[in-house]
């Protein structure tokens, strides 16, 4: 799942950047430099949104970009993409446990393939709800 939010960029007084996020309250990260004031925003995001759904929260909507307001005129708006499933297969590590009942012939067959039920499980919910 891939979601875009906006940050606000606020050059510091010497140099780099601090970020805060108008959708994602408390996130904010800062960098030395534009290139690494984006990655330390995309991470900070994610690392936010991951957060929220692991903890069973709905994550807010982001904000269309002509309703922020900068209080600053060297600030700046910048899109930054979340790619939620890359960032938690990497870094999440909140599970949870889900019991399911199936017919005794296609657990036969399924445990004689090897096969991974939570995997399959994962698969079948990312497909049905249209995540990826």
């Amino acid at each position: 799942m891939k979601l875009v939010y906006p940050a606000v960029f606020s050059q510091n007084e010497n140099t780099g950047f601090t970020i805060t996020f108008p959708d994602l309250p408390g996130a904010v990260t800062s960098g030395n430099d534009i290139a690494e004031a984006i990655e330390m925003a995309i991470d900070c995001a994610s690392g936010w949104v991951l957060d929220e759904l692991e903890d069973g929260k709905i994550i807010p909507k982001p904000t269309p970009l002509n309703e922020i307001i900068l209080d600053d005129e060297k600030n700046f708006v910048n899109l930054i993409v979340v790619d939620l499933d890359t960032y938690a297969e990497k870094y999440g590590n909140k599970a949870v446990r889900k019991n399911c009942t199936i017919p005794a012939w296609l657990n036969t067959i399924s445990e004689k393939e090897n096969i991974n039920y939570s995997s399959v499980l994962q698969e079948a919910l990312i497909k049905k709800l249209k995540l990826n």
